[in-house]
């Protein structure tokens, strides 16, 4: 298992210096956004798309740093009800599958995007409740006419160029825990799964150790983002978890991410690496960082810190004392 990092957080400063900036903190890989609302700082598909040479000097300036790609990112919403920000996300993520299989690439992650309540809407609607019906109703019409069309034609077209979707499991996306992922990825094919990010179900109640066992279970977790959140319970007692406050309004928040280590301790993240190792997962833990407490560069060296005490490298030997 490699540490990895989002290279989203050094958006602003060019391709080489991140990837130098990386190397020097010692991580193994890197995944990089090529859209959506990450942005393509570092990974323009317009420049490397059916581009051999861009490709080559990209691949080459990796291996130089003895750095890998773990995945292309475009996280965005093609099942938005408008329709041209739709299309462009759907565009978006074909073209990144397209550009993960000339790179050698074998994820793409991204959102599972979310529709509209019904065909006349115009806002995405995350519905969280089945009653009163017409919440149920609405629920329905974004699965079966939607997104499942949506997705089959994704999946498909995943399927054909042999790289698999990693799906950050997302709040204010159709697909936010685990038994809605599994929904879509037996509606679509097995190129569909997880872009595991405990970071968003740790503050929904879900354990994460069970949600790594359940969709391990299924083969369905093909990437992993290291990414803490810290509950704050005082906060919580008063208006629960579903806190639209700003994410810059630390002291009121009921959460807030962190990172890796200032959410939950190292044990943890122990076992969290121990869990994926049991359920087959040998891929990169790519850092993102969304810790507004610190900067992009310390919190990297926060996380890595603790995971390069619970990453596990070498390959288990036999069980003699079995």
């Amino acid at each position: 298992m490699d540490i990895g990092v989002l290279t989203v957080v050094f958006g602003d400063e060019s391709r080489e210096t991140a990837l130098d900036r990386l190397a020097d903190i010692g991580v193994d890989a890197v995944e990089f956004g090529c859209g959506g609302f990450g942005g393509d700082d570092h990974l323009p598909r317009e420049t490397f798309l059916d581009d051999e040479d861009a490709q080559r000097q990209l691949l080459e300036g990796l291996a130089e740093r003895d750095l890998y790609i773990s995945a292309l990112a475009t996280h965005n919403n093609p099942l938005h009800p408008d329709e041209q920000r739709a299309e462009g996300a759907v565009t978006e993520l074909r073209e990144a599958i397209r550009l993960a299989d000339q790179l050698g690439v074998d994820t793409v992650t991204t959102f599972s995007g979310l529709p509209a309540g019904s065909p006349d809407g115009s806002v995405p609607n995350w519905i969280t409740a089945p009653w009163p019906p017409e919440h149920a109703d609405a629920l329905e019409y974004q699965w079966e006419s939607v997104a499942i069309p949506q997705w089959r034609d994704l999946a498909a077209h995943a399927k054909a160029h042999d790289v698999t979707i990693g799906i950050e499991m997302h709040p204010n996306m159709l697909v936010y825990e685990p038994t809605s992922l599994i929904r879509l990825r037996e509606a679509t094919n097995e190129y569909v799964g997880a872009n595991f990010d405990p970071s968003h179900l740790y503050w929904q109640g879900i354990d994460v150790i069970e949600a790594i066992r359940f969709l391990g279970e299924r083969d369905a977790i093909h990437h992993v983002h290291a990414k803490d959140t810290r509950l704050y319970e005082a906060n919580a007692r008063l208006k629960g978890y579903l806190d639209t406050t700003p994410y810059t309004a630390e002291a009121e928040r009921s959460w807030l991410f962190r990172s890796i280590g200032y959410g939950h301790d190292e044990a943890h993240w122990k076992d969290v690496v121990s869990t994926l190792r049991m359920i087959g997962y040998d891929g990169a833990l790519s850092i993102e960082h969304e810790d507004s407490l610190t900067s992009g560069r310390e919190g990297l060296e926060k996380a890595i810190d603790v995971l390069e005490r619970a990453v596990l490298e070498t390959t288990p030997g036999e069980a003699y004392w079995a």
